[in-house]
C-alpha cells in the first residue's frame, strides 16, 4: 500500500514531526527518533503513474479522499498522519525540505500578537477569538539558479554649472556608455501550487535556506503537503520576471554618476542553470470576522505573518483627523512665530 504511517515502536501510537526538536515524536509516550536515522521507504519504492486509485488509512481502514495535489494529510476519522508515497516518487519527489520550527501553539500565539499590533484594524478583530482553522502545510516551490548575460549601450551626459565673472555657464559633456555584465542569482523561489496565492507566498520570503535538508518523508508526518502543479519550465517566465527589477537596479547602479542616461540598446539573456523542487513550511490561518473569511499565512521557520486584515473606517478617520490636527497646529505655530511672537 502506498500509504505511510509512522507508528511508535513503544506504544503503537502515530508519531508526528516535532518542530521544536526536529525529531519524529510520539505524543503518547514521548519517544523521539532522529529522522536522519530512519530509513525512508519512499526512496525504496517505485509506483507506476496512475497505478493507485484509492487510499486507505492503515490505522482504521477508512478510505482517504484527497485532492489530486495532496501528498500528505491526516485521516478524517482517526486523525492519523499519513503520507501518500506514490505522489512523492520519481519526478514528484522533492529534493529538499525546510522543516517546521514553529509549532501550532506558537503559531497561534504569534498570530494573535500580530492581530493586536494592527493599528487600523477593528477592535473586535484584535480581541475576538475567531480563528476558524490553522493548518501546517508544506508548499511546493522551485528554487532557481539563474545566470544572466547583460549588454547595455547608451548615451550619458554630465552637466556642470558655474559662474565666471558676470556670466553663469552651463557645461554639458556627452559620453557613449557600454557595459557588459554577468549576474548570477541563486535560490530564486517560485511557489508551484496552483491553489496558493502567489502574492501571499512572495511576501513570506525570505526563508532560511541554510535550513534546507535532504527530503525524507518523516518530516511530513502530522502536516499537509502539496505536490507541484507546475514544473520548472512552466514557471521559468515568472522567475525571470521576479529578478527583472533587481537586474534593472544593478544596471542603473553601474552607470551612476551621469546627469542623464538614455539607453540605445539593452540585451538581457537569462538562463536557468538549476531548478530544485523543495517543500517549504507555511502555516495557513483562516479567520472569520463580520461574516467574512480572511486568509493569512505564516512562515513556518521565521514566524513572519502576511495577509490583509479588515480596516476600521472609524480608526482611519481618527488617524487622518489626528494628522490634520497636528499639521494645523504646526501651521499656526509657524504663522505666530513669523508674526513676531516668541516664548
Amino acid at each position: 500500500m502506498p500509504v505511510l504511517e509512522y507508528k511508535c515502536p513503544n506504544c503503537g501510537s502515530g508519531m508526528l514531526f516535532d518542530g521544536n526538536t526536529g525529531k519524529l515524536s510520539c505524543p503518547s509516550c514521548g519517544r523521539q527518533d532522529n529522522i536522519e536515522e530512519i530509513p525512508d521507504p519512499v526512496k525504496q519504492q517505485v509506483f507506476a503513474e496512475g497505478e493507485v486509485k484509492e487510499y486507505h488509512c492503515n490505522s482504521c481502514g477508512a478510505d482517504l479522499i484527497t485532492e489530486a495535489q495532496t501528498s500528505a494529510t491526516t485521516c478524517s476519522f482517526c486523525g492519523s498522519a499519513v503520507v501518500l508515497s506514490d505522489r512523492l516518487t520519481g519526478e514528484l519527489a522533492p529534493m529538499m525540505v525546510i522543516p517546521f520550527s514553529i509549532t501550532k501553539e506558537e503559531a497561534m500565539k504569534a498570530f494573535r500578537k500580530w492581530c493586536r499590533n494592527g493599528l487600523l484594524t477593528p477592535g473586535g478583530f484584535m480581541t475576538a477569538d475567531r480563528i476558524k482553522g490553522i493548518t501546517g502545510m508544506y508548499v511546493p516551490f522551485w528554487l532557481y539558479d539563474l545566470h544572466n548575460r547583460i549588454e547595455v549601450q547608451g548615451r550619458g551626459t554630465k552637466v556642470r554649472t558655474y559662474t565666471r565673472g558676470d556670466y553663469q555657464i552651463t557645461e554639458t559633456r556627452h559620453f557613449e556608455v557600454y557595459r557588459k555584465i554577468r549576474l548570477n542569482y541563486v535560490k530564486v523561489p517560485i511557489d508551484a501550487a496552483e491553489k496558493m496565492n502567489d502574492e501571499l507566498m512572495d511576501k513570506l520570503e525570505p526563508f532560511p535556506y541554510q535550513q534546507l535538508k535532504d527530503f525524507k518523508t518523516p518530516y511530513l508526518a502530522g502536516y499537509i503537503a502539496e505536490k507541484y502543479s507546475y514544473d520548472d519550465k512552466q514557471l521559468f517566465p515568472r522567475a525571470k520576471d521576479k529578478i527583472k527589477s533587481y537586474i534593472e537596479s544593478y544596471i542603473s547602479s553601474s552607470v551612476s554618476g551621469y546627469t542623464t542616461m538614455s539607453y540605445t540598446n539593452k540585451q538581457i539573456d537569462t538562463n536557468p542553470k538549476r531548478a530544485d523542487y523543495v517543500l517549504l513550511p507555511v502555516w495557513m490561518v483562516h479567520y472569520d470576522y463580520n461574516q467574512k473569511e480572511y486568509t493569512f499565512a505564516m512562515n513556518g521557520q521565521t514566524g513572519k505573518v502576511v495577509g490583509k486584515p479588515p480596516i476600521s473606517k472609524g480608526k482611519v478617520a481618527g488617524w487622518f483627523a489626528g494628522v490634520f490636527g497636528v499639521s494645523l497646529l504646526s501651521l499656526k505655530l509657524i504663522s505666530w512665530m513669523m508674526g513676531g511672537g516668541f516664548l
